[in-house]
């Protein structure tokens, strides 16, 4: 290991998701006995709140600020999410380490449990994903998808804060009503009654609603859609009502649950790899990655690959579609195990030729369209 002063430093983004997930690799590197310094870096895409992730993701805004440091020295490795990793990268850099993915779909969370079935025609979904969008209105066309910014924790807030705040109200004023009717022996048969007081109601909330209750928002949202691993990462999973979206009809995105750590090609490299790689993850996560950088898609076009070893053959699914969902262009192939990149390749290459490339193509028109009308 070439790490200085045999530390090992490792840089991350500053999210409460990103720490916990660049700890993950550092207890992974500390049980074999190296000493890992964790680094906060500020990125262009925690600066420019105000963006959409896909016009952020078209230049790696959460990778590259990070993987700079790793060229320049002054880190030795960075642990970035795999899906915000460019499929183009610096001939010294190398994804040194995968370990093992955690849950790849993404799930819809709702202040009451419903899911996307239950949702009443019009409801409004936040996304800032252009695949979950578009894989939302190919199976819900009535909904009202909107835009969604935030770390899993913010966004979360946003969604409960005026349900939360209702509810509030609701309770206050009955209590109140409760206790003018005790005073003149009258009660109000429009409020309903509850078992708890208020105080009793806001002790039992889980610390992401207490703080939706001092949240303004703009808008209401009915539902959103998060990654399953970073909810499950941000230990928000059991605070919140969610219903597990299928990975057939919403194929996440390339990578999606997966951790890349990425390092200067070299000894630290290799031990990296040797400690961290997990090979199933490893072989999947490539193949969705080929077919994702032969497509060309990037964060221009909503697209999902997933990949599933089963025996001696990987099976992908890919989902190419327009941003509104009414065109689309998708396979289920069984690829063999021991040539995965190439096959990979060539499914990208037949799906381009069925018309994903003309998708992507329009996607990125509108883009540029987006981008003129921006300035």
């Amino acid at each position: 290991m070439n790490a200085r002063d045999g530390t090992v430093r490792v840089a991350t983004r500053g999210s409460d998701l990103a720490r916990r997930q660049a700890a993950t690799v550092k207890e992974r590197l500390e049980a074999r006995r190296h000493t890992v310094e964790l680094v906060e870096i500020e990125t262009k895409g925690d600066q420019l709140r105000d963006e959409l992730i896909h016009r952020l993701g078209k230049t790696g805004a959460f990778v590259r600020a990070l993987d700079e440091r790793v060229l320049d020295g002054d880190c030795d490795a960075a642990a970035h999410s795999m899906k915000d990793v460019p499929t183009e990268s610096p001939d010294d850099l190398v994804i040194a380490g995968v370990p093992q993915r955690a849950t790849p779909g993404d799930l819809l969370v709702t202040p009451d449990g419903a899911t996307l079935d239950d949702l009443p025609e019009g409801s409004v979904v936040g996304t800032s994903s252009l695949r979950r969008k578009a894989e939302l209105l190919a199976v819900r066309p009535d909904l009202d998808v909107r835009p969604l910014r935030g770390n899993v924790d913010t966004r979360i807030e946003k969604l409960l804060a005026p349900h939360r705040q209702r509810e509030h109200e609701r309770r206050m004023e009955a209590a109140e009503a409760d206790e003018e009717g005790d005073e003149s022996n009258e009660s109000s048969d429009d409020l309903p009654e509850y078992e708890r007081t208020p105080q009793e109601w806001f002790d039992d909330l889980n610390e992401s609603e207490r703080r939706s209750l001092e949240r303004e928002v703009e808008t209401e949202f009915d539902a959103i859609v998060l990654a399953a691993a970073g909810l499950e990462r941000s230990g928000l999973a059991r605070h919140v009502p969610t219903d597990e979206l299928a990975t057939d009809e919403f194929v996440p995105a390339p990578g999606q649950g997966a951790l890349a750590v990425t390092a200067q090609d070299g000894k630290l490299a290799a031990t990296l790899n040797e400690v961290l790689d997990h090979p199933r993850t490893r072989v999947e996560t490539t193949v969705e990655r080929v077919v994702l950088e032969e497509l060309g898609g990037g964060c221009v076009a909503p697209m999902g690959a997933h990949a599933v070893i089963q025996g001696e053959y990987v099976r992908v699914a890919v989902r190419v579609l327009s941003r509104d969902g009414t065109e689309e262009v998708a396979a289920t192939r069984d690829l063999p195990i021991e040539r995965h990149p190439a096959a990979a390749r060539d499914l990208a290459a037949d799906l381009a030729d069925r018309g994903a490339a003309d998708l992507i193509d329009e996607a990125r028109a509108d883009e540029e369209r987006e981008a003129k009308r921006a300035e």
